[in-house]
């Protein structure tokens, strides 16, 4: 099956997208900061400053997407709770993400946003819950998979109600 080497490859995905992410807005916040930029009017030390927190705030997001990933690979159980919400996310930014870097920066950046989607995707719906070990855990009373009817055959069902 390759439901951990999918989660393994997301996991270190999404770790080098984070930094890749943190690294990008750090480097346009030094650059907003050094050429003394402004927009609108805009104070370029705050533009400098947001970009630098915008960007570690979401290279923080990408990274707990990761870490989500990579919980699934090493403990080989679906994602739930708090991971499955944040790798849906990550799925919803991927596509949107992608559809604004087709017409930004090309089809390249297209092509890499949706290859993540696709992997958050598989994630999420190929891995399935673990199988049950056989034998007296697996079962009810009987310990054989049954619930302990007579000569291993399953409970019948009450007779039906009769009228008075």
């Amino acid at each position: 099956m390759v439901r951990r080497p999918v989660a393994g490859v997301l996991a270190v995905v999404l770790f080098a997208e984070a930094l890749g992410v943190a690294a990008l807005n750090w480097f346009l916040g030094l650059v907003v900061d050094r050429q003394n930029m402004s927009l609108a009017g805009l104070d370029p030390d705050v533009m400098s400053v947001s970009s630098k927190v915008g960007g570690l705030v979401f290279a923080l997001y990408f990274a707990l997407c990761g870490l989500s990933a990579l919980l699934v690979a090493v403990r080989g159980r679906r994602p739930a709770g708090l991971g499955r919400i944040l790798l849906i996310s990550a799925a919803v930014v991927h596509g949107l993400l992608g559809a604004f870097a087709w017409g930004l920066v090309g089809p390249g950046a297209f092509a890499c946003m949706v290859a993540v989607l696709g992997l958050v995707v598989l994630l999420l719906m190929t891995h399935d819950a673990p199988e049950r070990p056989a034998g007296p855990a697996a079962g009810g009373p009987g310990g054989d998979g049954t619930d302990g009817g007579e000569g291993g055959a399953p409970v019948s069902p009450p007779p039906a109600p009769t009228a008075p």
